[in-house]
């Protein structure tokens, strides 16, 4: 299985962006689907997960009400929409998958680099 990110880039406060990540390979071991991010100098963080079956969502504090995850079951792909991002926003975002998001990540994508300008 194999995950793959894409979507990152630089953006003004207050403006949005959408990331994706294609899953690829036997999916039946990626029943969630997750994001996390790591700043410079931080530990990777948890953001936002949704269960593949149901389409329950578990989202970080920081960024509810701004942040949404949503599936394309039959592309495979999980998106991260991202309104009124802030400089905070700012770090590599990694797309996850496992049995259970945050804590049980049995997978990772590569980072895809958001950069948000004050």
């Amino acid at each position: 299985v194999q995950l793959q990110a894409s979507g990152g880039g630089l953006v003004r406060a207050g403006g949005s962006l959408r990331l994706s990540c294609a899953v690829s390979g036997h999916t039946f071991s990626t029943s969630t689907l997750g994001w996390f991010r790591q700043a410079p100098g931080k530990e990777r963080d948890f953001v936002a997960a949704i269960t593949r079956s149901r389409g329950m969502t578990n989202y970080a504090d920081s960024v509810k009400g701004r942040f949404t995850i949503s599936t394309d079951n039959a592309k495979n792909t999980v998106y991260l929409q991202m309104n009124s991002l802030k400089f905070e926003d700012t770090a590599v975002y990694y797309c996850a998958a496992g049995p259970t998001l945050p804590s049980g990540v049995s997978l990772w994508g590569q980072g895809t680099l958001v950069t948000v300008s004050s």
